[in-house]
């Protein structure tokens, strides 16, 4: 996907980007590229795939869920990795004020230089695990939406997730073409975790035509103070 094709795409989205956000995801790539020189961020590298398969496959999301410019936005991306989905959202919708939780410290280093060099605002970075950071009072229930990609599996990544997004908030998971098997595996743990299903969106990307899975899980109700459990334990004992 070139840079043309990029925007042709996103235009479909109703999302138009300017020169600056442009340049920022031109910036990203850069900087992607210097950096998993270094640490292991993605396995991938050429530019055309990185558009296609990082940065436009993050902003599908914003085809099934409405990030609109009209409203403070509180998102929390749990196993950011690289910053997929958060930062390219963040990019297209500066109006979205990003929590990003990764258990490894050297993708934390590379997204605060990162932020800093798209000078993006209200972005916060925490070396922590998902479960640990949604047992925090200060965290627990307070945003508004909370992303995942290619974290771990729907009955895990709730237990992960749902303790984080308030009430009247949504969970949405970004995945392969498994995703609708993960979700029959996952119902009850997200009805355990206060969620109920709002829609899967199945779609194929443009170009290669890979399969892909948008889950959008609603939070009706209050996650068990119990949960997430332990760290280890959601992955070991999936609910």
């Amino acid at each position: 996907m070139n840079i043309e094709q990029f925007q042709q795409h996103l235009n479909a989205f109703n999302i138009k980007l300017t020169d600056k956000q442009l340049q920022q995801f031109e910036t990203y790539y850069k900087m992607l590229v210097e950096w998993n020189g270094k640490i292991n961020l993605t396995a991938i590298t050429e530019k055309h795939e990185v558009y296609l398969k990082h940065f436009f496959d993050s902003l599908t999301a914003a085809n099934y869920y409405s990030f609109s410019e009209d409203q403070t936005i509180k998102l929390c991306d749990v196993g950011a990795g690289a910053g997929f989905p958060s930062i390219p959202l963040k990019i297209a919708f500066p109006n979205l004020q990003v929590t990003i939780v990764d258990s490894l410290n050297k993708r934390i280093q590379f997204l605060h230089e990162l932020a800093s060099a798209l000078s993006l605002d209200n972005v916060h970075f925490y070396h922590d695990r998902a479960e640990t950071f949604g047992q925090n009072i200060e965290n627990r229930e307070s945003f508004d939406v909370v992303t995942a990609r290619a974290v771990a599996k729907m009955s895990v990544l709730s237990e992960f997730c749902l303790p984080l997004v308030k009430v009247g908030g949504a969970f949405i998971a970004l995945k392969g073409a498994n995703g609708q098997e993960e979700l029959n595996q996952a119902k009850k743990a997200i009805t355990t975790l206060g969620g109920q299903l709002n829609h899967v969106y199945s779609f194929s990307l443009p170009i290669e035509e890979s399969e892909r899975t948008i889950i959008v899980i609603d939070k009706i109700k209050n996650t068990p103070k119990k949960y997430p459990r332990k760290p280890g334990v959601p992955t070991k004992k999936p609910l």
